[in-house]
């Protein structure tokens, strides 16, 4: 028998063929999306009629004035940006997806430059308000939109759960590959983040092999795509057909036409005429599905029209397995579509409360870690964040346990429908042994985390009071009511300050300040920096109600020889005293809390950056939260009814054309 490495040489002509052909058809894709997209700026021309010399507006125009036109002015703006056309919010509103760019480069504090002339804090943030509200009630009035249709490589998560659904095996495929950058609202299946690379073409070739061949060597997992071997009535030529037309569809995620089974018969008749072994031809087939563009890609059909579409049903399918599960569509979820009915609002919610049950618990949880670590910040825990070795206690087991910790709690509020709320204030959580002593909570534990009910919810309880959660947002050696409170800003309430100006000094790290005075009284001296205090006003006073806990999380009353001084104040002047009153003062603010969450769940759900089009649904995802009791059910399958979910958007002759289709469309709102 000839070897599998020379059998693979004489064919990789063909895999390359096969390959290449996928890419062209994908490359054809891209181009229409990319090039050919809709842009919708126009579809909200002419709906918010707006009076600049208005006295608010007027203070807002002066802000660009002030603030923008010295750079971007002129006959030679910087970055070909001439913002002096701007003197009305209808030439904002008709260039709206610019001035959303503007509004993140804002909100960031790119702009303007720390050389120039700087706002204060309160008029950025009145800048970023007005215009944003203006572009959300625009977008609302002039209907749904829907965004563009999918094109974006798997991110590795997504990829090793693929592959391992799909072959049935506990292996993790995706080891090597490449890590992922963040993009979009913060997600590293942001489709404008994963790119393709030679280096990734390489370890694709290397991880389907290794996959394939680990799969060979399970009995179990061969039983489950190996569906056909070749007998006395069996031909190898039959055999093989049925393998493949088993095994495309699940991996490709479609029905697939004759003309795609035939290409990869082609390919397992080149194999076996090389080397006469039907496994050895299967399993090079195999390991061509796995690299084929079709596998590694989620790529849904352009829409050609002037209107938008709803999805097909196996495009939601995908849409709705690699949201809830962060892996490929099952059996169940592929039936529904291939009878074309998935799209049923009756079969969908059922479809939605299968996903989500116990029976598919490990791939709910897996997106929940996802999701939440992403969110969270907590996925730096043991890498880019270690505690200094002054820091005692911290060990692997620990370390398991504090990252857990948020991933199961928010499993629990997903899978059991419980109240958003509950991230906030719970009498609940989810230790394992290690982490349980080091809250000093009584009762058995074990390695795996265990549901446990709070006796003492002024210590524990909610996301503000998880290690994992503490520890990312303190320095490795200490504290920091400035890194605590800025995460609660970013986090919670979706309010992030602006970086700090290059030439804000650092706080002072003496022995002699350490223990002459407070951590409260040094952050106090160095906010008499005026630069500072505009964004220090805002974000210490949050921070300091987390003071009680260690950089582990552990509980304390006093730091550095003083007792713990945890009063605090929100933006709005809410004083609180203490983490009870703190999360007390943002359940005050719950609705701010859970629009931030809904932007992120939906940024997350559509593997793309938000736009001011999307707002419209955020508002209403939030207003069914709100009717309901925040029920986690309502931000989930609220985000599988909306349109940007459910549609994709044609690319039209003229904006202003589907605009108004859209608002004609009734369909649109099934």
């Amino acid at each position: 028998m000839k070897s599998t490495t020379t059998t693979s040489t004489k064919i990789i002509t063909i895999v390359n063929r096969l390959a290449c052909s996928s890419l062209e058809s994908l490359w054809g894709i891209f181009y229409i999306l990319v090039f050919l997209a809709p842009n919708p700026t126009a579809s909200s021309r002419e709906i918010l009629e707006s009076n600049p010399k208005k006295t608010s507006e007027y203070r807002e125009f002066e802000f660009i004035k002030r603030y923008c036109l010295e750079c971007h002015s002129g006959e030679k703006p910087k970055a070909s940006l001439d913002l002096s056309r701007f003197d009305s919010m209808d030439k904002i509103l008709s260039e709206a997806l610019l001035w959303d760019d503007i509004l993140i480069r804002l909100s960031q504090g790119d702009m303007p430059p720390k050389e120039a002339d700087l706002p204060t804090l309160n008029e950025r943030s009145e800048f970023l308000n007005w215009v944003e509200s203006s572009l959300q009630k625009a977008a609302c009035q002039s209907g749904p939109h829907a965004g563009p249709a999918v094109l974006r490589r798997l991110n590795r998560a997504e990829y090793s759960a693929s592959v391992r659904d799909l072959l049935d095996i506990h292996f993790d495929a995706g080891e090597a590959l490449p890590s992922d950058g963040s993009g979009g609202e913060g997600f590293d299946n942001a489709s404008e983040t994963l790119f393709i690379s030679p280096i990734h073409a390489e370890k694709y070739m290397d991880a389907a092999r290794v996959a394939v061949e680990y799969a060979f060597a399970d009995p179990r997992s061969l039983r489950r795509f190996l569906v056909a071997e070749p007998d006395e009535k069996t031909s190898p030529e039959v055999a093989a057909r049925r393998v493949i037309e088993d095994f495309l569809p699940r991996a490709f995620r479609r029905s697939i036409p004759e003309s795609e089974i035939l290409e990869y018969l082609a390919l397992f008749h080149a194999a076996y005429k090389a080397d006469p072994s039907f496994m050895v031809a299967i399993r090079l087939t195999l390991q061509a599905v796995l690299i084929s563009p079709k596998f590694l890609f989620i790529a849904e059909e352009p829409n050609f029209d002037s209107k938008p579409h709803k999805v097909t049903d196996h495009e939601l399918a995908s849409r709705l397995s690699y949201f809830l599960w962060g892996s490929l569509p099952d059996d169940e979820l592929l039936k529904a579509a291939d009878e074309g009915n998935l799209s049923d609002s009756r079969i969908l919610q059922e479809q939605f409360k299968r996903m989500l049950g116990s029976q598919n618990s490990r791939k709910v949880r897996n997106f929940s870690q996802n999701f939440v670590e992403q969110w969270l910040g907590t996925r730096a825990l043991g890498r880019e964040f270690k505690p200094d070795k002054s820091i005692r206690g911290y060990d692997s087991e620990l370390e398991g346990g504090m990252k857990y910790e948020p991933v199961f709690f928010f499993h629990e509020i997903l899978t059991e429908n419980r109240s958003l709320l509950d991230l906030l204030k719970a009498d609940y959580t989810y230790v394992n042994r290690r982490l349980a002593r080091h809250y000093r909570i009584k009762g058995e534990f074990r390695e795996q985390p265990k549901r446990v009910q709070l006796t003492d919810e002024n210590r524990r309880g909610g996301l503000l009071s998880m290690a994992a959660v503490l520890a990312v947002s303190s320095y490795p050696h200490r504290t920091s009511p400035v890194l605590r409170g800025k995460w609660i800003l970013e986090t919670i309430l979706g309010d992030p300050p602006p970086p700090p100006p290059s030439n804000v000094p650092e706080l002072e790290e003496s022995a002699s300040s350490v223990s002459s005075e407070s951590l409260r009284q040094r952050l106090e001296l160095h906010r008499q920096d005026v630069a500072c205090a505009q964004c220090h006003d805002r974000i210490d006073p949050l921070g300091f109600g987390l003071e009680n806990y260690g950089v582990l999380g552990r509980w304390r009353d006093k730091y550095e020889g003083h007792t713990v001084d945890a009063r605090g104040a929100l933006p709005d002047g809410t004083t609180f005293s203490g983490p009870a009153e703190l999360k007390l003062a943002l359940l005050g603010r719950k609705d701010q809390f859970v629009r931030h969450l809904t932007k992120k769940m939906l940024g997350y759900a559509l593997g793309r950056g938000l736009t001011y089009y999307d707002y419209c649904a955020v508002n209403s995802i939030v207003d069914k939260l709100r009717a309901n009791d925040y029920k986690s059910h309502h931000l989930l399958f609220g985000i599988i009814q909306s349109v940007p979910f459910r549609f994709k958007a044609g690319i039209a002759s003229s904006e202003a054309e589907r605009a108004s289709t859209l608002n004609q469309d009734e369909s649109i709102h099934d």
